[in-house]
């Protein structure tokens, strides 16, 4: 858990910690083949980096789990509430093809960690309409591993669409899901910080998420040291579907 704060950094209390709310320019990629996606950088203002960080949960365990704000600080609230914004969220639907997006339910989900055997190749779950990631990193010093690919094939890890992108500050990905929009990255273990909001069908996958999320934390909790035993062994071209 954060170390709790009873106010932001005052340097970015007042300003949006969002630098790109158009999500235009030259770092912004576009792609509408053959799923739609973006990629974007530079994302996050740098004078919120350590108040982020320093707010962000401190899980135990690997994995995503449903956003709690009791489990973070003020900074991380304050971002999460910038990226869900209407404004934002209809920007960023339209650029991947959905009109009025802020219309649907959103699950947030957080993770600090990683087993080896997350981030297999996969497409996301028919409730999903689109998944948006935003990274916290500081730094990425492991190479490709754990770096965000977005792929033509579901068996191969190495037929990317675009240039990985690592989980460094102020990265951000996001893509309608479709039964071809595969995804993954090489095998990591280890923190790896990142917010995820997907906007979904309706309000019933979102409770029903949201219950399954709060459940599996406790079980994730008990399956630790099985579960990073069978990440050791993962295939780096392994797929698995939602």
């Amino acid at each position: 858990m954060p170390a709790a704060s009873p106010t932001e950094s005052t340097a970015v209390a007042l300003e949006s910690m969002l630098r790109n709310t158009r999500l235009s320019g030259a770092g912004v990629q576009v792609h509408a083949e053959p799923f739609a996606f973006l990629i974007a950088t530079g994302m996050l203002r740098l004078d919120a980096q350590a108040g982020l960080q320093r707010d962000f949960p401190r899980y135990r365990q690997a994995g995503f789990f449903p956003y709690q704000r009791s489990d973070c600080g003020p900074a991380v609230n304050r971002l999460i509430d910038e990226l869900t914004a209407p404004t934002f969220v209809d920007t960023l639907g339209d650029l991947v093809g959905i009109a009025k997006m802020s219309a649907l339910p959103a699950l947030v989900t957080l993770c600090s960690r990683l087993h080896r055997r997350h981030g297999t190749i996969h497409t996301d779950s028919r409730s999903k309409v689109v998944t948006a990631l935003v990274y916290l990193e500081s730094q990425w010093p492991h190479g490709s591993a754990g770096c965000l690919r977005f792929l033509s094939r579901s068996d191969d890890i190495g037929s990317t669409l675009a240039p990985e992108l690592p989980p460094v500050f102020g990265n951000l990905a996001a893509f309608g899901r479709a039964d071809n929009s595969f995804h993954g990255h090489l095998p990591f273990a280890g923190q790896r910080r990142v917010i995820q909001i997907a906007w979904l069908t309706g309000e019933n996958e979102l409770r029903r998420k949201t219950r399954r999320g709060r459940a599996t934390r406790w079980l994730k909790r008990l399956l630790g040291p099985l579960d990073r035993h069978i990440g050791a062994l993962r295939d780096p071209d392994k797929a698995h579907f939602d």
